[in-house]
């Protein structure tokens, strides 16, 4: 019985749909990464399970620099129960729509692409939870809604298994 459960929660999380790279744009919108972070930047999010469950709820307030050749972003997250955390990214820019980047955490590079008003970033990280670190993959999409509205969603798989996905949206200061 064990394994027949097992096998459909991993056969329903394989068919869960996802943003892909050639999805259509939704607006004539250029989603600037330097420009959109440059300066002051709040966000609020929440991790749900793959059931639809909220679990967390968190407000990021991000104080990003744009050097003209690094972007640096200070994410300090305030959670629901009072617990706070800080992630300092740092992402250079590789291409004319290419992204790679670094934190405490992530293991190895992130890299992520640009296309019109969509952003795709991809990264492995122990990510820290209440009772420890998690080591999670992130498939992070953000899609400029205007000029000072961002949406992100986030899936997030563990060992190849999707177990949630993070909802951010984020508005310029």
């Amino acid at each position: 019985m064990r394994w027949i459960i097992l096998t459909g929660f991993l056969a329903l999380s394989a068919c869960t749909g996802r943003p892909g790279p050639t999805d259509p744009l939704l607006s004539t919108q250029e989603l600037n990464l330097e420009e959109f972070f440059d300066g002051k930047t709040v966000a609020h999010g929440q991790f749900q399970d793959v059931f639809g469950t909220v679990r967390r709820r968190f407000v990021v307030d991000i104080d990003g620099d744009w050097d003209g050749k690094v972007l640096t972003l200070d994410e300090n997250f305030v959670y629901e129960d009072g617990s706070t955390e800080n992630r300092k990214w740092t992402l250079t820019r590789t291409g004319p729509e290419s992204w790679q980047g670094s934190a405490p955490g992530v293991i190895g590079i992130a890299t992520g692409e640009e296309r019109g008003d969509t952003f795709n970033w991809r990264y492995r990280i122990d990510l820290p939870v209440p009772d420890g670190t998690l080591r999670v993959d992130f498939d992070d999409w953000m899609w400029l809604l205007t000029e000072d509205r961002l949406l992100n969603i986030a899936y997030m798989r563990r060992a190849g298994v999707t177990i949630g996905q993070v909802v951010i949206f984020f508005e310029k200061k």
